[in-house]
């Protein structure tokens, strides 16, 4: 039986990629490397120290990783800061309709534990979500099932019966490891991601509700026994 949804925050709920993007093409520019847009997808679903990690290690960066982080961070708040939070299309009513319908709410993200519960208050949700995890709280990030199972046991709902939202690889990884049932959100802005570890892919929350969720629960429950 699906007691709860967990939603990732970036990408499903807020369009945030778009300033990570920018963020490190002008980090990286300044010191020296210019990046394609393109270049950003292979981290997307993944957190700043690894992103920063591997991009040290590839262009021979002289900082530390956390003052890599900390200028991603900085820039990435003077953007929000002048642009405001872009929700994704179509989640708030998403999330209300489902909350409406009795199901149990959590995000789990790879973002600050303050940025999500800002992000969240700032779109207007946080008072949906009973709890919120993020990968700083656990000992592994996504792919890892860490975030998921903490927050399915916060929620005090067993794994098997909640369902996940993600929108890339890692993400999807994440929510298959943890045992959840997991929907992949394709969203048609995005540049194309490999959602293959997800049981189901939509390209819009327009149309979802508790009772459609509740039946892709049920389909990919008994294709599973």
């Amino acid at each position: 039986m699906l007691e709860a949804v967990i939603f990732d925050m970036d990408g499903v709920l807020v369009d945030s990629e778009y300033i990570y993007f920018q963020s490190k093409s002008q980090i990286l520019k300044e010191a020296g490397h210019e990046v394609k847009e393109s270049y950003h997808y292979q981290f997307m679903g993944t957190t700043g120290d690894y992103m920063w990690e591997q991009m040290k290690q590839e262009f021979s960066l002289p900082l530390s990783v956390p003052e890599y982080v900390r200028q991603m961070n900085d820039l990435r708040k003077e953007m929000t800061k002048h642009d405001g939070i872009k929700v994704i299309p179509h989640a708030q009513g998403f999330v209300k309709r489902l909350y409406e319908g009795g199901l149990k709410l959590a995000v789990a993200s790879s973002s600050s534990l303050a940025e999500i519960k800002d992000n969240l208050v700032e779109i207007g949700l946080s008072d949906y979500f009973s709890e919120v995890v993020s990968t700083e709280e656990v000992e592994h990030s996504k792919p890892a099932p860490d975030v998921y199972l903490a927050a399915a046991n916060r929620l005090g709902v067993k794994p098997e019966n909640c369902l996940g939202i993600e929108d890339t690889k890692n993400g999807t990884g994440a929510v298959r490891n943890a045992g959840l049932v997991g929907i992949g959100f394709a969203n048609p802005s995005f540049p194309k991601q490999d959602l293959a570890f997800a049981d189901v892919v939509v390209s819009t929350f327009s149309d979802l509700d508790a009772k459609t969720l509740a039946k892709i629960y049920q389909e990919v429950r008994e294709q599973r026994v």
